[in-house]
Parts: C-alpha cells; sequence; structure tokens
C-alpha cells in the first residue's frame, strides 16, 4: 500500500474522481428507483414509455445527462439539472476527502500531541483504508439525502445493505474505525505505530510511543480485559445481541391500534408478537438472521483483529442509535404524533458502524444547526412542520468526519467518565419529553384564544 504515495497526486485524484462518477451515476439511479414515488429519470434504470432507448454513451456519468436533455418533452424540462449537478458534484467530494484524509493526513494529523516530522508511509494503509469507508457511508448518505428530501423517508433498501457493508469493512480491516492517537506503554491489538523520518518511534517527552488505534466503545479508555478475553462468552453474548436487536429493529414492529377483543392490552401484544414473528419468519430476514449470527460465530472464534472490529461495529450501530431511538419514542409520544421517522434510527445504526457512537452522540448535536435555518424557512412560509431529518443527520456526519482530528482531542475528556454520559442523555431526554409537553399545552392556550 505504501507505493500509492509514489503515485503523483493528480493522478490519484483523478482515479477517484473518475471511479466516484460512476458510483454517482448509480446513486442518481438509486435516488429514483427506491423510491416510494418511482421514477425512470436515470439511464441505468428500465426505460420510460414513449421515450427512445437509452445507449451506452447517455450511461457516460456527468455527460450522459447533456445528451438526455432530448427527453424533456415527456419528462419535464429541468429533469436532468438535479442528476446532472448530483453526479458532478458527488466525484468532487470525493476526491476533496481523498486528499483531506490522505494527502493532509488531516484526521490524525491534528491528534498528534508532539511536533516533528511524521513518516507517514507507514500508515498509507490505514489513511487508504478509512477513506474508503468513508467514501463508502457517503455514497450511502448521499442516496438517503435525496429521497429523504424528496419522500421524507428513508428505504429500508439504503439502510440495511449499508449496514451489512459497514460491518464486513470494519471486519476485514478494524483500522476503517476513526483514528484515535494514543501514548501506550505496549503495542494495541490494533493499531499502527507513529514514526518520524529517521523511524524512531515518536514519544512524548521521552514517554510511550504513540500508536494510530481506531476508536472503540470505550474511548478514550481501553477495552474492559473481560471484553478482550479470548473468546469470552460476555464479549460474544454482546455481539450475538447487538446483530439480533438490529434484527428487531427491521422487521416489522407495528402497535396494533385497534383491537375487538375485551383485554385491550394483552390481545394487542399477542396480535404484535405474532405479527412480529411472521415478519421475521420471512425468508430475507431469517436468513439474515441465521446468516448474520453464524457470521459473529466464526469471527468470535477466530478470536482476532477482525472479532474485535466486528465487536466495534455491532456496538458502535447500537449505541450509535440509542439517542435517536429515545428521541423518537419521547418526542412522539409528548407531541401524540410521530416525533422522527423510523428511516432515521436505521440510518444512524448504519453511520455507528463505522463512526462509532461517540461521533453519532457529537453529530447528533450538531444536527440541528445543519437543519435550523430550512426548517425556519419551512415555517416561515407555510410549507408545514414535517421536515426531513435525515440530510442534516448525513451533513452533521460528514462535517464529524471531516473535522475529526479537531473535534475528538476536544470532546474526548467528556467520555473519560463513562457512567456519567448514560446519565446526562437519560436527562436530555427526560427534559426533551418534558419541553415537548409543555409546548404542546402551549400551543393548545393559543388555539383557544384565536378561537375566542
Amino acid at each position: 500500500m505504501e507505493q500509492l504515495l509514489d503515485v503523483p497526486l493528480w493522478t490519484r485524484l483523478v482515479v477517484v474522481f473518475a471511479a466516484s462518477a460512476v458510483v454517482a451515476s448509480w446513486l442518481n439511479a438509486a435516488i429514483y428507483e427506491f423510491a416510494y414515488d418511482r421514477r425512470r429519470f436515470s439511464p441505468w434504470q428500465p426505460t420510460p414509455p414513449g421515450v427512445a432507448p437509452r445507449g451506452w454513451l447517455d450511461r457516460t456519468p456527468i455527460l450522459g445527462w447533456l445528451r438526455l436533455r432530448r427527453d424533456r418533452g415527456q419528462l419535464g424540462e429541468r429533469f436532468w439539472v438535479r442528476p446532472f449537478l448530483l453526479e458532478l458534484l458527488f466525484p468532487l467530494a470525493i476526491a476533496a476527502l481523498y486528499w483531506w484524509e490522505v494527502e493532509r493526513h488531516a484526521l490524525i494529523d491534528p491528534q498528534i500531541p508532539v511536533a516533528g516530522d511524521v513518516n507517514w508511509r507507514p500508515l498509507a494503509g490505514v489513511l487508504h483504508v478509512q477513506f474508503f469507508a468513508h467514501a463508502l457511508l457517503a455514497a450511502f448518505m448521499w442516496a438517503a439525502t435525496f429521497i429523504d428530501f424528496d419522500e421524507k423517508t428513508i428505504p429500508d433498501a439504503i439502510s440495511r445493505p449499508g449496514t451489512l457493508l459497514a460491518l464486513l469493512v470494519i471486519t476485514l480491516a478494524p483500522m476503517a474505525a476513526l483514528p484515535d492517537v494514543k501514548e501506550l506503554a505496549a503495542a494495541p491489538r490494533i493499531g499502527v505505530a507513529l514514526v518520524d523520518t529517521q523511524n524512531a518511534p515518536l514519544r512524548v517527552r521521552g514517554g510511550h510511543p504513540l500508536y494510530v488505534t481506531p476508536v472503540q466503545p470505550f474511548s478514550p479508555n481501553d477495552w474492559p480485559a473481560r471484553a478482550t478475553d479470548n473468546r469470552g462468552r460476555l464479549s460474544l453474548l454482546t455481539g450475538l445481541g447487538c446483530l439480533w436487536l438490529w434484527c428487531f429493529a427491521i422487521a416489522d414492529r407495528t402497535w396494533p391500534k385497534r383491537i375487538a377483543y375485551p383485554n385491550r392490552l394483552a390481545s394487542k401484544l399477542a396480535v404484535w408478537l405474532a405479527r412480529l414473528l411472521r415478519d421475521l419468519s420471512q425468508m430475507h430476514l431469517r436468513s439474515l438472521l441465521v446468516a448474520g449470527t453464524l457470521a459473529v460465530l466464526v469471527t468470535w472464534f477466530t478470536d482476532g483483529a477482525a472479532w474485535l472490529g466486528l465487536l466495534n461495529g455491532l456496538i458502535g450501530l447500537v449505541l450509535g442509535s440509542v439517542l435517536v431511538w429515545a428521541v423518537r419514542v419521547v418526542g412522539s409520544y409528548a407531541m401524540g404524533r410521530e416525533a422522527m421517522g423510523f428511516g432515521d434510527v436505521l440510518l444512524m445504526m448504519m453511520v455507528g458502524v463505522l463512526l462509532g457512537w461517540q461521533a453519532c452522540l457529537v453529530l447528533f448535536f450538531l444536527a440541528p444547526f445543519a437543519g435550523l435555518l430550512l426548517g425556519l424557512a419551512s415555517l416561515l412560509f407555510g410549507r408545514g412542520d414535517a421536515i426531513p431529518y435525515g440530510p442534516f443527520l448525513c451533513l452533521a456526519a460528514a462535517v464529524t468526519v471531516v473535522r475529526w482530528g479537531d473535534l475528538w482531542p476536544r470532546v474526548e475528556r467528556v467520555f473519560e467518565p463513562g457512567w456519567l454520559v448514560p446519565v446526562m442523555l437519560v436527562a436530555c431526554v427526560a427534559l426533551l419529553g418534558v419541553l415537548l409537553v409543555v409546548i404542546q399545552i402551549a400551543k393548545g392556550l393559543f388555539r383557544e384564544r384565536g378561537h375566542d
């Protein structure tokens, strides 16, 4: 992998741009194909009625949309403008991400606490693996964002394969997680030593060597010994529990609203369980549950870096979505209507696999700032108060990744007292519920005064 750094930067950027443009072309097809209101705009989709057959030149990324302008009479005057811009902007963004992560080392360099020249060649593999993971995540978030903008929903066809691919990447390459520079007395099971241009270990004032390690569920603290014991049962049960919770989340969990039985609660619970078990017994979910369980067992039995990577991803999957799930439940109960789509929860599960729950917590508090202007504009212009939140979670995730080198040294102290974080989150969610109830009461009072 070190030889990649010998290739001129402009050559690497051109290759990244070209590959990303092809991916962007497929993403455009996914945006239209996986939407509930399916539209046959992309040349990679079946040709719509009344439109001339699409050839390979029409499928050329970016430029193909200029040829497809001939279909304006059948598909709309400006149907080609947005997909053209998306296919141009996505590869530009991914090429910029490559330059930022691989050439500027911007996720790692700001975390190094000592001055001096670093030999980045031993880290070439880490830099490229992290870039690939973030580019993959960006592709799925890109499709989710524009489907959510169009229909205020994120389909399982985006979040489900995205989560599976993220778990595969983090298992095969545990260093794909966000980086954490740590001073350690002994070499970690997963990590790469930082060295200077003379290949001497970098140290802090004669202390222990510095290593680049992946952020894991207990960061900035170390893994507990019980979690890293050779084939320990606790780690296996944790991994299986996280996988089964994800399968439970993507199954049909709709609570029956009306039921013609005397004991309503018990009857509704029975109907709910029957519906859940019926959905879990369907071929696609049953296969996913069985294959996933076998994959976890096999990886656990190997007891290597792959198991720590998979366990890291599975824990991030669950903990990364807990806050969004809790806000959805509390908000829906307080307002009497759905406060946040469950697609946002599944989106955060996908993001949590590669970024970890710490980054998910940071981006969750960044997302409202991203959505504030659009939300205010929507209310001012009378377009309703149903605002898609997924795009702002994706934008906040992108900001968190790009600025991780500066963010993590500032926020890691918050995560050091592990017990304090869940206490604070529970308190915040409870206060949110109280605030939403007060807002609903205030709205009712204003409506009554308006009628008077």
